[in-house]
């Protein structure tokens, strides 16, 4: 699991990364994980173009929720929260490009859905990067929508 790109494991049930190659979705099955949750486009560099096929071949449930990397969208993080609070009994992997959406995506899912402390949270993000000014202001229009 670590040989994945930008890997990062935040608790039993959920992991992190950017885009997994066909092979390490064998890995993402043996570690026990049932979902895979895919926020990067189908265009996306390092994009398996048959990505839900291989999941599901492995017996794993795919969900796609693009979010474009420049826009990103509240609607976007709301379905993704829905996802995670549906799924809270069932180990979730979720991955993006590099990992980067996906740290801001559950950096205000921690804070926002399961009560982590804004400086906890921030440690996990701050492993994968440093949000850039558009995701800085996209984040903060999530956290005012939801006080």
């Amino acid at each position: 699991m670590e040989d994945i790109y930008k890997f990062l494991k935040l608790s039993d049930f959920i992991a992190t990364s950017g885009q997994p190659t066909t092979e390490q979705f064998s890995a993402i099955k043996d570690s026990g994980y049932q979902i895979v949750i895919n926020l990067a486009l189908p265009t996306s560099s390092n994009a398996l173009p048959d990505e839900k096929q291989i999941v599901e071949a492995h017996d794993m449930q795919y969900i796609h929720i693009p979010v474009v990397w420049e826009t990103p969208k509240i609607e976007e993080f709301t379905l993704f929260s829905s996802v995670m609070e549906a799924n809270s009994d069932k180990k979730v992997f979720v991955h993006c490009a590099a990992n980067m959406r996906v740290s801001a995506f559950m950096y205000l899912y921690r804070c926002l859905h399961e009560n982590m402390s804004e400086s906890e949270a921030k440690k996990d993000l701050h492993q994968i990067w440093n949000p850039n000014e558009n995701w800085q202001k996209f984040m903060q229009q999530v956290i005012d929508q939801y006080q």
